[in-house]
């Protein structure tokens, strides 16, 4: 069996499964991520927390990424592309009902904190009718991150550990540059009123001096054994 769904052929979609829904987005990472930062890196911990998943012997399947998001915050930067929240909202509402027509049970893996609006307002609604639906996000435990004394918010180290683990071919590391590393507690407000570009010229909230690719897998792996513990939670309190 296929752990992509999308190159599964109809009759070996399993009946019942869990299938993990990537949420990531396409927004600036400062000068030296892509684009695509927030949805490489959702899909990889999906298909990794998938692997680890079916090593228990449940069945799981990983559907194509929600490539868009909620980035209003970053439209300021050439090459974001925000759908923003209402429309995510409904996007993940009917994917959701569509998708639990066979399936066991869904999870949003979500990779962009700009999501989090949508996502829940989803969930809740889709849980409110009856579907078996969570989300999890693609996070750390801080007590373990190699970020010590400032933040690490947006394209700092740990994205960029991350990334050079998965394409380094598409990380600029010679352009690398520290942003500003303020707690987000200070920078929200400042965010909300005017965006990333308010509180960072070059859309860089942390620092990404330090990362290394060793770094990004064992990263990678937190984030992937977190989906797998709270999938097998649900599992075992017989939550469907």
């Amino acid at each position: 069996m296929e752990i992509a769904l999308a190159a599964a052929t109809s009759p070996r979609v399993p009946s019942g499964a869990t299938v993990l829904v990537p949420v990531g987005s396409t927004e600036q990472h400062g000068p030296h991520l892509p684009l695509d930062t927030d949805t490489v890196i959702a899909v990889a911990v999906a298909e990794a927390a998938a692997k680890m998943l079916r090593r228990r012997r449940l069945s799981v399947v990983v559907a194509p990424a929600i490539a868009y998001g909620s980035s209003g915050e970053h439209q300021d930067f050439a090459g974001t592309v925000s759908i923003g929240t209402p429309a995510l909202r409904a996007l993940l509402i009917e994917l959701v009902r569509s998708v639990r027509t066979w399936a066991g049970r869904v999870v949003l893996v979500n990779g962009h904190g700009g999501n989090l609006s949508a996502v829940r307002q989803a969930v809740d609604l889709l849980v409110s009718e009856g579907h078996d639906v969570t989300w999890i996000p693609c996070a750390i435990d801080p007590a373990s991150s190699p970020v010590q004394n400032h933040a690490d918010l947006h394209a700092g180290r740990t994205e960029t550990s991350v990334m050079l683990h998965l394409k380094p071919w598409d990380v600029r590391l010679d352009r690398a540059e520290v942003g500003n590393t303020g707690g987000l507690e200070g920078l929200l407000p400042l965010m909300v009123e005017g965006g990333i570009k308010a509180v960072s010229a070059n859309g860089v909230l942390g620092d990404p001096r330090g990362a290394t690719a060793d770094e990004g897998r064992e990263l990678l792996g937190q984030m992937a054994r977190r989906v797998t513990g709270d999938v097998l939670e649900l599992e075992e309190s017989g939550a469907r």
